[in-house]
């Protein structure tokens, strides 16, 4: 029997519900046994958590949307067990992709939440937080929902469609056709890479595209209405926008050109109204003719934004409190409803880790949590037992509905949910006598915790279900996927951390003196929630209400108009050359999925294109870690990459590029990814059904 995957194919009932008396034969059956967790699988999965995470961490940092590398992991997988004499089997790459399929998971706990902490109190952030944070979510989230395995992956076989299972599935099974596709990962994984690197850290040409550049007529024009187009030309974006696809990019789009072609001439037009005004910002007082778009979007717009994503996440889970009802029953069921040896009874295919040590590690969990927080709040036990049942109330709760959510649309509404933890959090605590920074700190941490542990449960439901239909042994990949969760934790923390050094999550605005996120590393989910934070947690702090007001009030209307309100929100807030640079990838997906009335060639190209996108992403990220890294190794009197622009005749502060004046070398940066853009698709068109997986694969977003 062929173990490795290709010339046996899936049971006729893996996607469809078991008539009565039926009962689901898997790929390899449980009385079957092969190579599963070996020495190659875990350090591979190993290798992959790392570099994803990495990938993961920039792509969340700089766009807002965490890239899920389940599907370009598998497919690394299968490609590199054809270099061994044995070959991997399948339920090795099963346990290489679960084990690295966890940097996605623990980077969007993170990185919605922690960098906050380097925003408002640097001094006090250290490594120990951040992987602390993400380390004990991790876990907590893997092991709330091992009681809930059956329920979701075998009694609702069938009737949860489990899309980006599917398309992983699909990709392990069909692993015999994958060698080509994993050479078609790395190729692309260097092209965008170097590409970035060359354009964005050695200054080659422009990549922040601003239609001022085009002329004085656009600058005059720019002046009078205050309406500004600009478009970020790097890869990583093109990558991302090809993945997540036209409907929902246009959606962020649209809440993008709201908040600049509407809003912004707007709020332009109302102050214009009072030419002998002048306005306060910061220590500065600015008369309104001076105001540029991008002061009036920073003073006034984006908080409008904020308010926006705040009453879309609320909206989501008020929207969402049925199906959030029945997963708590379903949640206390799982970890209270059985006996404690029955979760090891039944075939291999069947067992999870003993309900005794389940129990026994969730305590464990729970106490070096309480530890962490009794040192966050200077031996306060009042406060760190608050934190700890906020935590674990609420990490328990919603961990059922984060698998839900993934099994159902393959959406895990992560942005939502840990929103109101701090919402929750932060009331409560302020109610208890803690706010200001110490009461910032603990909130956020705690946040970090639930983030991690809902994201987690989301992902790893995903994980169970493609061992289920191939007959992986639960426990094992439990027991993998806590070993993922460590990597990545200690993965995410040093590129948080590194990136902060590098870069830094925001900078002073030239024109204000004001702090404004930064255009490398915006963070955008992270300054929303700092916004939220710091209303809930500084009754001093002047905060603009009314401007919030507006943005709860628009997203309640684009709801009414069956508009997703979370991506119109996130359109709104997030720097506008992002959102519209993400169009050129979505387009060229749209191309390719309407390029043929042949569905298997439209898949064959579709997945090529993906499999190109998740190259770009994964290369523009590492090579932006790279950048990172040469920026904080001294050489001289500065550090490597400043070397490296005085020896090419760039510089950095005074805005030099080798190819032409600013205006000139962002023009050609346009062109450049333009036609980089075209690249994929020409690449991607030429791909023959033969040469690629039988189904069609989708990547999800962590919101």
């Amino acid at each position: 029997m062929d173990v490795s995957g290709g010339k046996r194919s899936l049971p006729e009932s893996a996607y469809r519900p078991l008539k009565e008396g039926e009962v689901y034969t898997p790929y390899i059956p449980a009385e079957m046994k092969i190579p599963e967790v070996t020495a190659r699988s875990v350090f591979l999965g190993i290798i992959m958590a790392a570099i994803f995470t990495v990938a993961a961490a920039v792509a969340g940092l700089r766009a807002g949307i965490v890239f899920e590398a389940a599907i370009p992991i598998a497919i690394l997988a299968v490609g590199i067990g054809k270099i061994y004499r044995r070959k991997n089997t399948i339920l090795e790459n099963v346990i290489i992709q679960s084990v690295g399929a966890a940097s996605g998971l623990v980077v969007a706990g993170a990185v919605f939440t922690l960098p906050v902490l380097f925003m408002i109190m640097p001094e006090r952030v250290t490594l120990l937080h951040i992987f602390l944070s993400s380390l004990l979510g991790g876990v907590l989230g893997v092991l709330f929902l091992i009681p809930l395995r059956r329920y979701f992956v075998k009694e609702m076989h069938g009737q949860l469609p489990f899309p980006e299972a599917t398309a992983t599935n699909e990709i392990l099974v069909t692993g015999e056709k994958a060698g080509k596709q994993a050479s078609v990962l790395v190729i692309s994984l260097f092209v965008g890479g170097i590409y970035d690197f060359v354009a964005d850290a050695m200054r080659f040409w422009g990549t922040h595209f601003n239609w001022r550049a085009l002329g004085q007529g656009f600058r005059d024009f720019t002046d009078n209405t205050k309406m500004l187009f600009m478009m970020e030309t790097t890869v990583l974006f093109i990558g991302l926008g090809y993945i997540i696809g036209l409907p929902y990019v246009t959606v962020i789009v649209m809440g993008s050109f709201t908040s600049w072609l509407v809003l912004v001439p707007l709020f332009g037009y109302i102050v214009n109204m009072f030419p002998e005004a002048a306005i306060q910002v910061g220590s500065q007082l600015i008369p309104v003719a001076q105001l540029t778009p991008e002061i009036i979007f920073g003073q006034f717009v984006r908080y409008i934004g904020i308010g926006a994503i705040a009453a879309a996440g609320i909206l989501g889970v008020i929207k969402n409190f049925g199906v959030i009802a029945g997963s708590f029953g379903v949640g206390f069921k799982g970890l209270f409803g059985r006996k404690t040896g029955d979760l090891q009874e039944g075939p291999r295919t069947d067992r999870d880790m003993n309900m005794a040590v389940v129990l026994g590690v969730i305590l464990v969990v729970l106490v070096a949590t309480a530890v962490f927080f009794y040192f966050l709040v200077e031996g306060n036990w009042f406060y760190m037992t608050l934190g700890l049942v906020i935590v674990m109330v609420i990490s328990f709760l919603f961990t059922a509905v984060a698998a839900n959510a993934i099994a159902i649309v393959g959406i895990n509404p992560v942005s939502g949910m840990t929103l109101m933890t701090l919402v929750i959090s932060s009331l409560v605590l302020v109610a208890a006598g803690l706010s200001g920074a110490d009461g910032m700190l603990i909130a956020l941490i705690m946040g970090g915790v639930v983030c991690t542990a809902l994201s987690m449960a989301g992902g790893f439901v995903t994980d169970l279900k493609i061992g289920y239909w191939l007959g992986s042994t639960p426990i094992q990949q439990q027991r993998s996927k806590l070993i993922g969760t460590l990597i990545a934790a200690a993965t995410v923390g040093l590129a948080i951390l590194l990136i902060h050094h590098a870069f830094g999550f925001t900078i002073e605005d030239p024109q204000t003196g004001l702090p404004v996120p930064n255009p490398q590393m915006p963070a955008p989910q992270a300054n929303a929630m700092k916004a939220v934070i710091e209303l809930l947690m500084s009754p001093e702090a002047q905060v603009p209400l009314m401007l919030f007001g507006i943005g709860i009030l628009l997203i309640l209307f684009v709801d009414r108009l069956k508009v997703p309100a979370l991506a119109f929100g996130l359109g709104m807030y997030l720097p506008q050359e992002i959102n519209t640079s993400l169009l050129l990838g979505a387009f060229a997906a749209w191309l390719l999925s309407k390029s043929s009335k042949n569905e298997a060639l439209v898949r064959a190209r579709t997945q090529k294109g993906t499999l190109i996108a998740s190259g770009f992403i994964a290369g523009a990220a590492l090579f932006k870690i790279l950048e990172a890294v040469l920026r904080i190794v001294p050489l001289g009197e500065g550090n490597v990459l400043e070397q490296m622009h005085a020896s090419i005749g760039v510089n950095e502060v005074g805005g030099t590029y080798l190819f032409g004046v600013p205006d000139v070398a962002t023009i050609l940066g346009l062109v450049f990814i333009v036609l980089l853009t075209g690249w994929l698709f020409w690449n991607s068109w030429r791909a023959r059904p033969e040469d690629e997986p039988a189904e069609e694969s989708q990547e999800t977003v962590n919101p």
